[in-house]
């Protein structure tokens, strides 16, 4: 085996290694800024690693033994996949040897058989590498700003929301980080390493053993995998209770390719539409029996899902300048208020609306899929069904684009009448341009000059205060043959907090935490706004002759530092109880009303539970469904997809076995009849007056 020069690399060898060098040093700021262990060592190897590219161009290695020479490269092809597992980890934020034996294993065999299934077609060496080493990166980098964003990884179900996410990308500062490129770095080593890389030299007998095996080998993992439990059983299966604590311990290609498996909606062991029909009849039986009759009444309703609204003081001891949420805290008077228990974590508002608006539960479907994109096509039972039912007029109203999560299509199928959306407050061509120019204070201007005085932007969205103000010019036009419904997620809170604004003063900040968080701060103050702008919603209603109740809630807590929300919780998130783990899905909800209830304070209540209660509030007839969804509250407050809570408050994850798996299943029964038995659908049970 020899090493000679190659002179005609000369030149890219050179610029090649330049280049690398050029940017390693003159953006070392990234590797710095934010002082972590071994900053130092990885940036020395990220110097080190640019020659390393360079001799790699620079020189040729030459075996004259062909079977040496095909060993050699055998060799090599079955390494790669821990260099792509090192290129991943980088940006998954942990090393290889951060993960379990077990992780590391699952890892390399997950990118052995793309490296395999390439080479079946291909029979080349160099040709897997070219093709998986980007493809992965390309996931792996999705998942660093993904997690950098909202706080938890990047899972299969997120490919279905791109045009949600693309809607928001302008709120989020990309910015290359030391992660990001150490690993571009990894990744032009194993291309670069591929064009060097020669395939073997094998006849046509051994072609078709070595691509028959390749071919075999992946297939035979591949289908054990996802039709079989067998590699369940032995402890490789997504960390449903907490995802970002598996893809720290089993790392991003392992975590992120055995969630696949969970995409696909499988009917519940032992189903049968009858057993659904008997459990609903029977909790609705008993929830008449036990409930005290009441005068039925039909109050202007008005839902407000408040963007990422939630108080963070759930998490721990927290103190601030001055309150974040003064007038929010002081209502009583005619109010329920308590801690609703959501299904998602810092992304993913349209899984809380599901829940909501249906009384279904996001933990019965696949980990990490999403209702809105997936699984509503047609008609559904809703709170917009039994409100319609009923004689309201039902309305949506959300002041951003209308083809997020699929709404358009969604609130068809809920029955609403009208969707008021972004383009019915502003000309879209201004929300265009400033996406070109991604400028706030562009887009400020623009707004000012078309809609003088409107005061309607807070950063780039539209504010609380004005979104209210389009409600009750809403309100003030309705129809009033009808009682008014009114379905309001608003935007003013959404994450991207880092950015600055001139529209956006941040008068909030924690003032018991051991530094500066940034986005933290600017949350807050956000939350302030917003309940500044609540107020002035109440104290308009409160003048209001005709019966109204307002049942706000928050979607999910924001997307902000997680060492903040490590520090409040006092210890790291992959360490948190089960309990400690629930408070991370913790939000507000508030029912208010402009005459008599009676006043209430609610420890545990999960979102499939809340639109129930609110008819039951209202004095407003009821669904069987709804009947046997406020009959399971009574024993399982909170089901969500972190786990559940009875109503002695007790906490069990998914992965623990209880005295209620029987009622569980139940409850899974009549969901799948609702959502996924088209052929033995119990209409009438779901539906009023069917």
């Amino acid at each position: 085996m020899g090493i000679t020069l190659n002179k005609r690399a000369k030149i890219p060898a050179i610029i090649v290694t330049a280049v690398l060098l050029l940017v390693t040093i003159f953006d070392s700021k990234v590797f710095f800024q934010n002082r972590f262990k071994g900053d130092v060592t990885l940036y020395i190897a990220c110097i080190l690693g640019s020659f390393l590219i360079g001799a790699l161009i620079l020189f040729d290695f030459n075996i004259k033994n062909k079977y040496t020479e095909n060993s050699v490269s055998t060799v090599i092809f079955f390494l790669s996949p821990i260099v792509i597992m090192t290129m991943t980890e980088a940006l998954n934020n942990i090393f290889v040897y951060d993960m379990t034996y077990i992780g590391f294993v699952s890892n390399y065999v997950i990118i052995l058989i793309f490296l395999l299934v390439v080479y079946f077609f291909s029979g080349s060496y160099r040709m897997p590498l070219w093709i998986i080493s980007p493809f992965l990166f390309i996931l792996a980098t999705a998942n660093f700003y993904v997690k950098s964003f909202r706080g938890t990884p990047f899972i299969p179900m997120d490919l279905a929301s791109t045009g949600t996410a693309m809607n928001v990308s302008n709120e989020y500062t990309f910015t290359l980080s030391h992660q990001v490129w150490a690993a571009a770095l990894v990744l032009i080593f194993l291309i670069v390493l591929a064009i060097k890389l020669r395939s073997p030299a094998l006849n046509l007998r051994s072609k078709i053993i070595s691509r028959t095996l390749a071919i075999v080998f992946s297939m035979t993992i591949i289908l054990t995998f996802y039709l079989t439990d067998f590699f369940v059983d032995m402890g490789i299966k997504p960390d449903f209770w907490n995802q970002t604590r598996g893809y720290k311990r089993h790392g991003f290609v392992c975590s992120f390719f055995v969630n696949t498996k969970y995409l696909f909606v499988t009917t519940p062991d032992g189903y049968d539409a009858d057993i659904a029909e008997q459990t609903i009849k029977e909790m609705a039986y008993q929830y008449d029996k036990d409930a005290e009759k009441t005068e039925t009444k039909t109050p202007n309703i008005i839902c407000i899902m408040n963007e990422s609204l939630s108080d963070l003081s759930v998490l721990g001891d927290l103190e601030t300048n001055i309150e974040y949420m003064p007038y929010l805290n002081s209502l009583k008077k005619n109010t329920i208020k308590g801690n609703l228990f959501v299904p998602v974590i810092g992304a993913g508002t349209s899984n809380s609306e599901f829940e909501f608006l249906t009384g279904n539960t996001t933990a019965f479907l696949p980990a990490g899929s999403n209702a809105y994109m997936l699984y509503i096509k047609e008609r559904a039972a809703s709170l917009v069904s039994t409100l319609n039912a009923q004689n309201y007029n039902s309305f949506a109203f959300h002041p951003y684009y209308a083809s997020g999560w699929n709404r358009v299509n969604v609130y068809n199928a809920f029955g609403f009448s009208q969707f008021k959306s972004l383009g019915n407050l502003i000309d879209l061509s201004i929300m265009e341009e400033y996406q070109e120019t991604n400028s706030i204070k562009k887009l400020q201007e623009m707004v000012d000059e078309k809609y003088p005085n409107s005061n309607m932007l807070l950063r780039a969205y539209i504010s609380d205060s004005y979104n209210y103000k389009v409600l009750i010019e809403d309100y003030e036009n309705r129809d009033e043959s009808k009682p008014y419904f009114v379905f309001n997620v608003t935007m003013q809170n959404h994450g991207g907090y880092k950015r600055k604004a001139d529209n956006f003063i941040e008068n909030v900040w924690a003032t018991n935490v051991s530094k500066d968080y940034t986005k933290a701060n600017q949350y807050l103050s956000l939350v302030k706004y917003s309940d500044d702008a609540f107020k002035e919603l109440i104290e308009y209603f409160s003048s209001v002759d005709e019966p109204v109740i307002i049942c706000m809630f928050g979607d999910h807590q924001p997307s902000i530092e997680e060492s903040f929300v490590e520090e409040l919780l006092g210890k790291k998130i992959s360490q948190l109880s089960t309990e400690e783990n629930q408070k991370r899905y913790t939000t507000p909800f508030w029912i208010w009303a402009n005459y008599d209830i009676e006043e209430k304070e609610i420890e545990y209540m999960s979102a499939n539970y809340l639109s129930s209660y609110l008819l039951e509030v209202a004095g407003l007839e009821l669904s069987d469904y709804n009947k046997f969804l406020l009959q399971m509250y009574k024993t399982l407050p909170v089901i969500n997809t972190a786990g559940y809570v009875d109503n002695e408050g007790n906490f069990y994850s998914w992965n623990d076995s209880s005295k209620y798996d029987e009622l569980i299943e139940k409850y899974k029964y009549v969901q799948h009849n609702n959502m996924f038995d088209n052929a033995d659908k119990l209409e009438s049970l779901f539906y009023l007056g069917e």
